[in-house]
Parts: C-alpha cells; structure tokens; sequence
C-alpha cells in the first residue's frame, strides 16, 4: 500500500522519533546534544590557553614589597627609539610623551651647565633617574661625573662615547647604587651601526625619609 499526502508526513514523523529514542537509548544523554556535537564537534576535548602571566606596576613579573618603589629604565635604542622611565606605574619619560632628548634623560638634561644646575641642589634622600639616548658622555665633565659618583654610580667614570647607561641612585647614598648597567660602545658587539644595543632595568627601590613619607 503506497502512503501519500498526510500519512507519509506521519509516517515519516513516527520513523524519525522513533529512530531518535534507539539512538538515546543506546547511547545515553542528551539526543539533541549528541547531534550539536557532531556537527560542532564541541564534544571533542579542548586544551584551555595558559593565562597570561600577571603584570604588575611598570610591567615588573612581582610586585613589589611595602615601601618599595617600582621603576623601570630603558635606554634609547640608538639615536632612533627614545628612552623610557617608569616610576610606580607612571610613565615619567618617553617617546610617547614626547619629553625625551638625546643625552642624559634626567627630566630632560642635555647641557652640562644645565645638568649640573639641576645635581648641586638635590636634596638628602632624593631618587635620581637616569637613561641615556644616543650619547650621553661626551659633554660631561669631571664635575658632573663627581656628582653621579656621589649618587653613587660606579660606571659614570669610565662612560664613554655612545656607551648605553641605565642609573638609578639618590642623594647621600652611604653605598654604591645596585641598580646601574652600562653597555659600551664597540665595533664588534654593537647590534646597530654605532651604537650597542638597548638596555633596561627594573626593580624595586626601598623608601627612605623623607620619602617614606
């Protein structure tokens, strides 16, 4: 007997559920589920993505300790890339800002009369952040060196044309500064045409008085 019409519709309708309840039977849990899974392949186990590691203040892997400063330095990378401070999660220095110069970035210091206008008057206690672009000796004299010394830099003596330096030092500092890179200028090591590659640095400087404050 040939179905036609209505009853085919039926007939189908009835094959279909009944074919559906077989399968859930077999096959346990959620029919409609099944068949969203193996279309979407959702069922299929899926490796979660590592979570990101946690930056915290001026991007540092750990946070630092109580009264303790965050910073990062970065120097120029040639006379090209501008150098950059980061104090507390507060960018001082940079490109962006548009507040860099070539030379000593202290603030913004590339004259010796003027650097040593802004180092005689420091006051006990101050932080002196310091980066350098392009280069950062040649109008330094023995004075301005004296003075970063007294900050207490160990790498100012002996920085020379177009060296990379990172310092960060305060006034009346009873021992050398643990926070100074220098990477010198040469031939056979620089990464760019003339000048060696970037540095930077990041750590956390314990507070003093006043600052503590």
């Amino acid at each position: 007997m040939r179905l036609t019409g209505p009853l085919r519709a039926v007939a189908v309708l009835l094959l279909v559920g009944l074919t559906w309840l077989l399968a859930n039977t077999l096959f346990g849990g959620d029919g409609g589920s099944s068949v969203r899974h193996f279309f979407t392949g959702a069922g299929e186990e899926t490796t979660p993505s590592e979570p990101r590691p946690r930056k915290y203040k001026c991007g540092l892997s750990a946070p630092c300790p109580p009264k303790h400063l965050a910073f990062r330095l970065v120097s120029g990378a040639a006379n090209v890339i501008g150098p950059k401070i980061c104090l507390e999660d507060k960018m001082l220095v940079s490109s962006v800002k548009n507040n860099v110069g070539r030379g000593l970035n202290v603030a913004l210091v590339n004259d010796v009369s003027d650097l040593l206008k802004f180092l005689r008057p420091i006051h006990e206690g101050t932080l002196v952040f310091v980066a350098s672009f392009d280069d950062a000796a040649t109008k330094m004299n023995e004075e301005s060196r004296r003075l970063f010394e007294e900050l207490g830099s160990t790498a100012v003596k002996e920085l020379a044309f177009r060296d990379s330096w990172v310092f960060v030092g305060a006034k009346g500092i009873e021992n050398k500064s643990p926070f100074e890179q220098r990477m010198k200028n040469s031939k056979s090591s620089n990464k760019y045409e003339g000048w060696p590659e970037s540095l930077e640095m990041d750590g956390c400087i314990p507070l003093r008085p006043p600052l503590e404050s």
